[in-house]
Order: structure tokens, then C-alpha cells, then sequence
């Protein structure tokens, strides 16, 4: 499985659409927002039948959207979201071990208390071999939990983010994990236990952060129980999301 691979490449993507603004066009020379507007737009049902026909939608390849598009269709799928609204935190996503880290110093220096990073673990960036093809599916499967927590991510968006991660690479295996992660109940506790760290636990949560709109009831709810489950004190969660609004 070749999962820090694709996490390493959805991370690109958000950093490539952080930096996209307006029809700005992101690296590669590709207008990424225009693109995932125009994709959000035909998940919303504008023109479901399109997607069938070739893989055309909107007048453009949606096998073509590697500048943004399974990390589109992952924060972008949820019907009635602008593509442009707060929810979409690219830059907690392309950056999530270091923030996630950050947002544990500041709690430790907010309560008066010593930041101690002997047993914490180490950022996902900083990882290699085995220990971090293991943190990359805890966030990979943070991330696909947290993108179905409202709801609306029905057969045909799951292909669509199946095809996508495909193109970015994914071997067989990976491709019958995600599979099974689209359809699979969305459980906290079970996210929890594969949490091999604290700063493992702050990078699911933090990454869960940026694919959800906190003021989703439904979405606000999975984030709640993610934390508790993760049993991540309310300071550490609440500067995990300030952390993530900031990066945007």
C-alpha cells in the first residue's frame, strides 16, 4: 500500500489551492478554484449525468484535475457548500503535522505548563518507512471519515474520489481501502484506536478540522466525538481548530 504517497501528493494539491485565489491560477498554471467550483457545482446535481458520460462534466476532464481534484472532491462534495466558504482550510491540510504541533505548545504555554515532547511522537512530515505509510492512512482515513460526516457523499461522488485517488498513483491495495473507508460506518472510537501518538491524535483531529464546517450540526457533532474519543482536552481541540481557521 502506498498510502503516504497519496497523502504526500492531496497535501501538494491543498497547498497548490491555498495559493489560488479568486480565478487566480495555481501552480502548474492550472485555475484550480475555477475548477472545483465547476466540479462543486456538478455534484451538487447540476449535471449528474455528465459525470457518466466519459468523465466529462462542465465542459472540462474531470480525469484531469490533479491540481485539486480528489482534495476537491474530498472538502467540496457536500451539496449547497461554496467552493469559496470557510470550510475550505487548505492550508491546516498542506500543513497539519506542524500545526498540529504548534496548537500543542500554545495550549501547554496558555495553562503555565512545560511543552515536554518526549512521549508526544513525532509530525507526520518528519516520519519515514513503515511509521509513516501508518500515519498517513490515520489521516487518510480522518480525512474520508470526516468528508462523509454529513452525509452527502452518495455512490457516485465515491467513485469520483475513488478515480481521483487513482490517478494520483494509488496501487491496488490502496484502492480497496479507500473503497472500503467510503463505505465503511463512520466510527470515532474506532478512528481513535488507530491513533499510534498524541501528536497523531492532533494531526486526525486537526485534518478532520479542515474538511468540515464546524457550524454543521452534523459535522460539529462528528468533530465532538472525534475529540472525546481521541481524548484530546477541550483547550487542545479548540486551538487545534484556531490553528486551522488561521491557515486557511
Amino acid at each position: 500500500m502506498n498510502a503516504s504517497r497519496i497523502l504526500q501528493q492531496l497535501m501538494q494539491q491543498a497547498t497548490g489551492s491555498q495559493n489560488s485565489s479568486g480565478s487566480q491560477k495555481g501552480s502548474g498554471g492550472m485555475d484550480v478554484k475555477g475548477m472545483l467550483d465547476g466540479l462543486s457545482r456538478q455534484l451538487g446535481g447540476s449535471n449528474s449525468q455528465g459525470a457518466n458520460q466519459g468523465g466529462k462534466a462542465s465542459g472540462f476532464d474531470m480525469k484531469s484535475l490533479l491540481g485539486g481534484g480528489a482534495m476537491g472532491l474530498l472538502v467540496g462534495s457536500k451539496r449547497g457548500r461554496s467552493m469559496g466558504g470557510k470550510a475550505l482550510k487548505y492550508g491546516a491540510i498542506a500543513g497539519v503535522g506542524m500545526l498540529a504541533w504548534k496548537a500543542w505548545q500554545s495550549s501547554q504555554e496558555a495553562k503555565g505548563g512545560s511543552a515536554n515532547s518526549a512521549v508526544e511522537g513525532e509530525r507526520v512530515e518528519v516520519l519515514s518507512g513503515e511509521y509513516q505509510e501508518r500515519r498517513s492512512l490515520e489521516l487518510l482515513q480522518a480525512m474520508i471519515m470526516a468528508a462523509r460526516a454529513d452525509g452527502h457523499i452518495d455512490e457516485q461522488e465515491q467513485a469520483l474520489i475513488t478515480e481521483q485517488i487513482d490517478a494520483l498513483g494509488a496501487d491496488q491495495e490502496m484502492h480497496n481501502w479507500v473503497e472500503q473507508q467510503l463505505k465503511a460506518p463512520l466510527d470515532a472510537q474506532a478512528l481513535a484506536r488507530e491513533a499510534d501518538s498524541p501528536q497523531a491524535a492532533r494531526e486526525m483531529y486537526l485534518i478532520s478540522v479542515a474538511v468540515t464546517d464546524e457550524q454543521n450540526p452534523m459535522e460539529r457533532a462528528w468533530l465532538d466525538q472525534l475529540a472525546g474519543a481521541l481524548n484530546l482536552p477541550k483547550e487542545v481541540a479548540d486551538e487545534l481548530e484556531r490553528q486551522a481557521r488561521q491557515a486557511g
